[in-house]
């Protein structure tokens, strides 16, 4: 038996590791996931403290090293580049969103913060959910990168189903994202990158066709809210800015967002 420290848990569960319990462990938070995005309340609360509780603990249990994990500053400038690839990407789609009076961005920078500053924090948890709970234990069952990168972007996708801006976007962003973990091991870059996208998304993309950034039962319920009359007389086809947090269900523990 190992110590109670990182380094001695490491070392018995990398004894004791199998496939099969790879296969539970994946298996049973990935059905959890998707029984909070499509379970109604109040059950959607329950499942949503259970499913939280039940990764935690498991990836507690699985602890192999903040760097296995992603979370140091090793790659952290080789990978930069992604961080600045995926701001050109935004600031594209922003200009064309403007160009098209689709953009809708808050009003004011502390409206922004408001909005999607938590985003930011929530888009560094999907990406600790898919390379550090689903991609590492993909690359244990498969031992083949590309496949694990893929099967990891294929689930990150259907988690965002219904929606299918968020679903190609994820399927497309979650596989990029993938093979850059495995070539930089470092998070907090991809975790940058993802921000900057999924926010680009959501204020460039109407949200009668976005659904402000719901996936499953909720992306089915949403009900459009009209724009303020004030936001109508200054530009009419904007539409009300949009809250990524502000869902009709509670957030699933893989994000709404891309």
């Amino acid at each position: 038996m190992g110590s109670w420290g990182p380094i001695g848990w490491t070392q018995d569960l990398r004894t004791t590791r199998t496939p099969r319990r790879d296969l539970l462990e994946l298996s049973v938070a990935y059905s959890l996931i998707l029984l909070v995005i499509w379970t109604p309340r109040p059950w959607q609360v329950l499942l949503w403290v259970l499913t939280a509780a039940s990764i935690l603990a498991i990836t507690c249990m699985s602890f192999e090293g903040l760097e296995a994990m992603g979370l140091c500053s090793a790659n952290f400038l080789c990978s930069l580049w992604a961080v600045g690839l995926s701001a050109a990407i935004a600031a594209a789609a922003v200009l064309l969103a403007e160009r098209f009076h689709t953009l809708h961005a808050p009003g004011t920078p502390y409206l922004f913060v408001r909005h999607y500053g938590v985003y930011a924090v929530w888009a560094w948890v999907q990406q600790v959910l898919l390379q550090c709970f689903c991609l590492s234990r993909l690359m244990r069952l498969l031992r083949y990168a590309p496949s694990a990168a893929a099967i990891a972007a294929v689930m990150f996708a259907v988690v965002h189903l219904p929606s299918p801006v968020l679903t190609v976007v994820t399927l497309t962003c979650g596989m990029a994202a993938c093979l850059l973990f495995l070539r930089y091991r470092n998070l907090y870059t991809i975790a940058l990158a993802h921000a900057i996208l999924g926010t680009s998304v959501a204020i460039c993309v109407p949200a009668p066709i976005i659904h402000n950034m719901r996936i499953g039962r909720s992306y089915l319920t949403y009900v459009p809210h009209p724009a303020p009359l004030a936001q109508r007389s200054i530009a009419p086809l904007v539409r009300q800015s949009i809250d990524p947090l502000a869902q009709q269900s509670t957030p699933s523990p893989i994000s709404p967002q891309p």
